[in-house]
């Protein structure tokens, strides 16, 4: 039996924050179009709703960070928050690991918007990074819903659950479809490390 923390390496945007509900009604806002015009059936990049002519993904996210406080006004995803303080009581680290830094000039709002969310629902964390190379911060298992962010951690061997959404569903699993059964995967996961087998991710 191992010794020390068990550590989930946590996404946040379309894993604990419904991130892809809340730039919808931004966009509808930001595009002038009512929002059943945005379909949420969509792919990684918002090609769907038709961004493009209008600067594309990136100003999109620069005006809901900055003008609309998105990462801190976005709702979670349902269950999250009270999972997540079940996992944490039951020993399990905590680390949130988010590329959400990726826009110049953006940091102080992104990081401020991002503590005082974690906050405001009692999301309890032992570590917060902001980095692209997730798989370059330690984790036991990883949780993600990006398809190149699963496919990098898994190109380097990181134990990695896919978060179901319309952006992933031709990825292989391990996968879960609500935070049930990330739980239920999680404290699987905890228990082959524990003991030394194999299964969930061999």
């Amino acid at each position: 039996m191992k010794d020390g923390s068990f550590i989930f390496g946590v996404d946040l945007d379309g894993v604990v924050g419904d991130f892809y509900g809340s730039i919808r009604k931004i966009a509808a806002e930001w595009l002038n179009r009512p929002l059943e015009e945005l379909t949420t059936e969509v792919s990684f990049g918002l090609d769907e709703w038709g961004i493009g002519e209008f600067g594309g993904y990136e100003r999109l996210h620069r005006f809901a960070v900055t003008q609309r406080d998105i990462f801190r006004d976005m709702h979670p995803i349902k269950n999250a928050p009270m999972v997540l303080r079940k996992l944490s009581k039951k020993g399990i680290r905590i680390r949130i690991i988010t590329h959400r830094l990726f826009l110049k000039y953006s940091h102080r709002a992104t990081i401020t918007q991002t503590v005082d969310w974690l906050d405001n629902y009692d999301i309890p964390y032992w570590d917060i990074c902001f980095m692209k190379d997730k798989g370059a911060v330690g984790a036991h298992v990883y949780i993600d819903d990006a398809p190149v962010n699963i496919a990098n951690l898994r190109e380097l061997g990181c134990n990695t659950i896919v978060f179901g959404n319309s952006t992933n569903r031709d990825l292989p699993g391990p996968r879960a479809d609500d935070w049930f059964e990330v739980e239920h995967l999680v404290m699987e996961a905890r228990e082959e490390w524990r003991t030394g087998t194999a299964g969930l991710f061999a």
